[in-house]
């Protein structure tokens, strides 16, 4: 399901434990680390989609989590040229995201990533709130900052964490 403008609506997930660490997912097989994610399929609300990823990529079911909040509009991203499939239709250029924030309300060995036919995950580890920034691949780093900039007021009541502000949004563009 692509839409008029050419991006695919998918669900984003993050996880946190009682410590407010996130949890932190190694695609399987590669060196690249992300926040469980993925397509919304017809007739399905985001919060339907969101337990489906959820479940598919972390093993998790509704009860073992409580939803936080999740972001107020579709936040977007655009794959890079080399990532576009020029010759599919409907043309996909990049992906629109509703993020939900959610705690983890069981224990960590709840988590199970080969609980679907084909896992997303081979590894996983709790990481501080803005760690994702500095290890995300690059086109998908604005968009990791401005949902976690939206998100942590939710999580952080009291004050949000201190943010290094190294090169990390710029670093590795292309």
């Amino acid at each position: 399901m692509i839409d008029a403008d050419g991006y695919r609506p998918n669900v984003a997930i993050v996880l946190c434990n009682k410590q407010r660490q996130l949890f932190w997912g190694r695609r399987i097989g590669q060196d690249a680390w992300q926040f469980p994610q993925g397509g919304i399929k017809a007739r399905e609300t985001t919060e339907q989609a969101m337990y489906r990823e959820l479940e598919e990529e972390v093993g998790l079911q509704p009860h073992q989590v409580e939803i936080i909040g999740c972001t107020d509009a579709w936040l977007h991203y655009r794959l890079p040229e080399r990532f576009i499939r020029y010759h599919s239709n409907p043309l996909c250029i990049g992906q629109k995201q509703i993020w939900y924030l959610l705690r983890l309300c069981g224990r960590d060995d709840d988590v199970c990533l080969d609980s679907s036919p084909k896992p997303e995950f081979d590894h996983w580890r709790w990481v501080k709130y803005w760690h994702p920034l500095h290890e995300v691949v690059y086109f998908k780093r604005r968009v990791y900052s401005r949902a976690l900039k939206e998100l942590a007021p939710l999580l952080f009541p009291d004050g949000i964490p201190m943010r290094r502000y190294a090169n990390y949004l710029r670093q590795n563009c292309r």
